[in-house]
């Protein structure tokens, strides 16, 4: 098949490399017959490789002179804007169809699998092809509607988490289901008590601790939804230390399926604005579950938590909790969340392992 070298602003996602590409590395950094993906232009950046071999298929034209590199590179950033939009009015679109079905259960309707299933799923497509949307999440979420929207994030974030676990496909579309509807039972709790801005009293508290139950009654009787799942949304909020509900059961008791639900559950209600609690910095929070909520839960899982959100490739754009934005230089293994930056105004490099007055606040993936 033949080759060409293109510039690096008109490398395209899907593209296959021609050859092994070096960097003044003793291995290569990208391998020959790689297919190109967003990661990979992030190296490729990160290392300056300004052209790139890549064989052509029979569609491919080769784009000749300024005009049409221009031309290409338009293309390319409008294809990419377009992608982002897409996803954001699905989402949306998603979990205002979502809110008219829970609804529906809180007034006594029954769950439909086939409905929740064809909402869930086109999404589960796009986080699972860009892991980096799970960072977008919570800024496309709103205090108002923070429920439904949690459902539908947390059903995504399951997904990615049971993949990244090595669970074949079907289970990561069962556990993206399931992960949707573990707060299905929420639609049985009154709506003073889901929508009060007040402190709840005990009585109050207590009746939002039986929405597990409530949601595997609701599950129950649905064939479609494996028997561990439905065991899953049971136990979503159990912990290993023996703290959670509602059975209180400890380390042994508590399904795996139940700890991806759990991590996927907290991981978003932390990074999410809330009527009662602000949002926090995705690196922040896995840091808090890896540290102060220890013991709490199954540490594979924590830690394909940690492989999605904090082993961000080389050259991604963050913005520091002190608004100055740099881009991710080298990650630590030991300190994942705390990789050493460069800051975009000075160039100083600095290591968040050692400084820690202040951490990523966010990943830059819209501009």
């Amino acid at each position: 098949m033949e080759a060409t070298k293109v510039n690096i602003n008109d490398l395209r996602i899907g593209k296959v490399i021609a050859e092994d590409i070096y960097a003044n590395t003793q291995y290569p950094i990208v391998l020959k017959n790689t297919k190109i993906n967003q990661e990979h232009l992030y190296i490729l950046k990160a290392f300056n490789i300004l052209q790139i071999p890549i064989l052509l298929d029979e569609k491919d034209q080769v784009i000749k002179g300024k005009q049409g590199i221009e031309e290409n590179s338009e293309i390319i950033n409008i294809a990419a804007t377009q992608v982002v939009d897409r996803f954001g009015k699905k989402y949306t679109d998603t979990v205002e169809e979502f809110k008219k079905m829970f609804n529906g259960w809180g007034a006594g309707a029954k769950i439909d699998i086939t409905k929740v299933r064809g909402l869930i799923l086109p999404l589960v497509e796009k986080i699972l092809e860009d892991r980096t949307i799970i960072f977008d999440l919570n800024s496309l979420s709103n205090v108002k509607d923070y429920l439904y929207h949690h459902c539908i994030a947390t059903g995504l974030i399951c997904a990615a988490i049971t993949q990244r676990l090595g669970y074949e496909r079907g289970y990561v579309l069962q556990m993206a289901i399931a992960g949707t509807l573990a707060d299905c039972g929420m639609a049985r709790i009154p709506l003073r008590i889901r929508e009060k801005k007040e402190p709840l009293n005990q009585i109050e508290y207590d009746e939002i601790r039986k929405h597990p139950l409530y949601s595997l009654q609701m599950v129950k009787a649905l064939p479609a939804i494996k028997e561990e799942m439905k065991e899953a949304i049971y136990q979503h909020h159990e912990r290993l230390d023996g703290s959670g509900y509602p059975e209180k059961v400890r380390v042994g008791s508590v399904s795996n399926f139940g700890q991806i639900i759990a991590v996927a559950d907290t991981f978003h209600a932390m990074t999410s604005e809330r009527l009662y609690r602000s949002k926090e910095s995705p690196f922040k929070v896995i840091e808090m579950i890896k540290e102060s909520e220890f013991g709490k839960f199954d540490i594979q899982v924590v830690q394909a938590l940690v492989d999605l959100v904090a082993a961000l490739p080389i050259g991604t754009k963050i913005e520091l909790s002190n608004l100055e934005r740099g881009e991710i230089m080298f990650i630590n293994k030991f300190a994942p969340t705390r990789p050493l930056i460069k800051l975009t105004n000075t160039g100083e490099i600095i290591d968040l392992s050692r400084n820690r007055s202040f951490y990523i606040s966010r990943v830059i993936t819209n501009e």
